[in-house]
């Protein structure tokens, strides 16, 4: 028998019976009504969890991971106002339950019933995922991706002080409000985690506000790995900067007075707290789990033993609230509801076509205040003697910092946040002045924690500010890729586009740096970028496009709540000359502020018809030196910079090269998963053009005299080149 319905019938018979487990009595300030409401929240938790597994047997439901000994949480969210963005467990059905009970118009059981159901008609998902989550309850949905949620809790409840200053136009979140992240306790030991609380208590430390309640629901097992008694209270009672609070989740009085002591403590002292909530894990770790494979029938009746909904009978019974034929009448009335609500949500209609199912990856645009750029007042005052200096052609990264600063000046809500970002400017100057122009609470120099940073970003974005996260390096993204594929590109996807990461991510990378770092600062591989559906990849080649580029990339983050990276070729930062020592040639003078490059756009030098070169960054300045040696030989070539790298600007690209007879691919990137690969295949499918590529080897980069060796040289291009254009057509 399953063990769902094991403990359903015990619980039926003990509570008839009288048979409840032994506890304190009821304490605390809970009042009566309260108390019997948050019961009726935990009935109704438990009896989807049975229905749900009766689905999935029935062809109905297709993913079941239940709420069933957590219920605890439902008391939790009594404890928090709605106004409070909730970052929720997976096991936290209680908890939306409970807080739909506290924002009129809600049809929550009715809703998860469809969600369960993956119908195309649930309200978050829009039947892509069985997630918890809800806009009106200012619950973003999460996926399991075990304790991804826990970083941009981090920028959430930052981002709440922040916005108090500023007043971003699609500000979400009160002055007053809290941010509330729960986990599990095996979640507690992912180093996603632990980077998260520790940069919650690093941040408190410094006085600097940060109101988010941590809580960790502590089942004592993570699938079928125990959790050491005590472990939990070990690892975070005594953390600096952290305030711990414990309570027992199968007592529904304790729980919603600790809950609410931490809670206040939040919302008061602005600073961390950690909840520490006890509870048990009823019928296994998901539905296709059997726990007697990995534990002892004798402890797994224990634990069903110790239900907490027997606790909570005894309690409410106890204090006069509700006496064991009426709490036993909610049961089951509450699952014959659901019995009965569950065969019309069954019938609605589901996801056919990938159309449908791809329909949410893009969001949609919004509409924002016009900008009609910074005023000349305000450019003077922050740029001062740059302001001459823009007269004159300039290095890029001189000229990405100018477009930071007009951007920074123009829209209040954007916010700059990495290692060494404010007091040093970055690693090669790219935010050099910017702190103190705008301030060390828009410009933030974080705790050495890529997850953390990506996490500050997101977080923030959900409450109306516009991060612009910086990656000092392009190996480093990938200590916390996760954050953006598993996280920030997937929210509009399982939030059917109600929720949304509009930032831009700043990652200084690429190869062709000579003698520093070997491939941990010359990496040049972004195909875990490329592979992130929705995602937009930026990559320019010189200081003007890469201003013009930058300001299009806010854009299609402001108004179309993109996220977007802008991929910067360090070995070009300081690039000054083209073919000759000392020409300047590579130099570039700061375009208008109101100049961009848009999505799509590729930039085509030279108009001859004998060969095009495809390539982008230090391709693209290679290129343009093969160009004039090709010349020289008589093979006329047009060199095109592709600016885009995903999408890709196929219909741009394709037009480039309709009057040419071959195209060279220039790609710095891997022949085994590169960029290369995709520009071959749109070639391929659309030309019939002799098309060939140029690309680095499958190795990582050495430092030293050999730091170009494994990718494509200027003398390469022009012999790939010139092997191109003497092949047959």
């Amino acid at each position: 028998m399953d063990r769902a319905q094991i403990v359903h019938e015990n619980f039926l018979r003990r509570v008839a019976a009288g048979d409840l487990p032994a506890g304190p009595p009821p304490s605390g300030h809970l009042d009566r009504q309260h108390a019997v409401q948050i019961f009726r929240s935990a009935c109704l938790s438990r009896s989807l969890d049975i229905v749900s597994r009766k689905m999935q047997a029935a062809g109905e439901g297709f993913y079941t991971i239940g709420s069933s000994g957590h219920e605890a949480m439902a008391a939790v969210a009594a404890a928090v106002s709605p106004g409070d963005m909730a970052f929720l467990h997976y096991r936290d059905a209680a908890f939306q339950i409970e807080r739909a009970n506290q924002v009129p118009g809600q049809s929550i059981l009715w809703d998860m019933l469809l969600s369960f159901s993956c119908s195309r008609e649930d309200p978050i998902s829009g039947g892509r995922h069985k997630v918890l989550g809800s806009r009106a309850l200012n619950i973003p949905p999460q996926t399991s991706t075990i304790a991804s949620h826990l970083p941009k809790a981090v920028g959430a409840a930052y981002s709440i002080g922040l916005a108090k200053r500023i007043r971003p136009a699609e500000r979400t979140l009160a002055d007053d409000a809290i941010v509330l992240c729960s986990f599990g306790d095996a979640s507690a030991n992912h180093s996603t985690a632990q980077g998260a609380v520790n940069t919650s208590c690093w941040t408190a430390y410094q006085k600097v506000p940060m109101p988010v309640l941590w809580v960790c629901e502590d089942n004592g097992i993570g699938i079928s790995t125990r959790t050491p008694g005590g472990w939990i209270e070990a690892s975070f009672a005594h953390r600096p900067g952290l305030e711990y609070f414990a309570c027992n989740g199968r007592d529904l009085f304790e729980t919603y007075r600790v809950a609410h002591e931490a809670a206040e403590f939040v919302r008061t002292r602005r600073r961390p707290a950690f909840l520490h909530l006890g509870t048990i894990r009823l019928y296994g770790h998901a539905g296709a789990d059997v726990p007697t494979t990995y534990m002892s029938k004798a402890d797994v009746e224990a634990e069903e033993a110790d239900d907490p909904l027997l606790h909570w009978i005894r309690m409410l019974d106890g204090s006069g609230a509700l006496d064991r034929a009426d709490a036993l009448r909610i049961y089951e009335d509450t699952l014959a509801r659901v019995e009965h609500v569950r065969a019309e949500a069954c019938s609605r209609p589901r996801l056919a076509t990938a159309e449908d199912v791809m329909a949410s990856l893009i969001p949609a645009k919004r509409t924002v205040a016009a900008a009609d750029g910074p005023a000349q007042e305000r450019r003077a005052e922050a740029f001062g003697s740059d302001l001459k200096a823009m007269e004159q052609p300039q290095i890029m990264s001189r000229l990405i910092n100018w477009a930071l600063t007009d951007l920074m000046l123009e829209h209040r809500e954007i916010t700059l946040m990495g290692e060494d970002v404010c007091a040093k400017g970055g690693v090669y100057g790219v935010t050099q002045k910017l702190g103190k122009r705008f301030g060390r609470a828009r410009v933030i120099d974080t705790l050495l924690d890529e997850q953390s940073i990506l996490g500050l970003g997101l977080g923030m974005a959900q409450n109306g500010m516009l991060p612009i996260p910086e990656i000092q390096f392009l190996a480093y993204y990938h200590n916390a890729e996760d954050q953006i594929r598993g996280e920030g590109a997937t929210l509009p996807f399982f939030s059917n586009g109600q929720y949304t990461n509009p930032m831009v991510v700043r990652i200084a990378g690429l190869g062709y740096q000579k003698g520093f770092g070997g491939h941990f600062h010359n990496d040049n591989s972004f195909a875990a970028l490329r592979d992130v559906p929705g995602l937009i990849l930026a990559c320019p080649s010189n200081g003007a496009d890469a201003a013009r580029m930058l300001r299009e990339c806010v854009r299609l983050a402001r108004e179309e709540q993109r996220l977007v990276v802008f991929l910067e070729p360090i070995a070009l930062y300081n690039m000054r000359d083209l073919h000759e020592a000392g020409d300047g040639e590579w130099l570039r003078a700061y375009p208008d502020p109101g100049e961009r490059i848009a999505l799509g756009e590729v930039t085509t030098a030279g108009d001859g018809t004998d060969l095009a070169i495809v390539s982008y960054a230090n391709g693209f300045h290679m290129a343009l030196q093969a160009q004039r040696q090709l010349e020289a030989d008589g093979i006329g070539a047009r060199v095109i910079d592709l600016h885009w790298l995903n999408p890709l600007p196929e219909d741009a690209l394709l037009d480039a090269v309709r009057d040419c007879e071959r195209v060279l691919i220039v790609d710095e990137t891997r022949r085994t998963g590169g960029l290369a690969e995709s520009l071959m295949t749109l070639l391929a499918e659309n030309t019939r053009k002799p098309i060939a590529r140029y690309v680095a080897e499958d190795s990582f980069i050495a430092t030293g005299p050999a730091y170009a060796a494994t990718m494509p040289s200027v003398e390469g291009i022009v012999q790939a080149a010139r092997n191109l254009a003497e092949s047959r057509p």
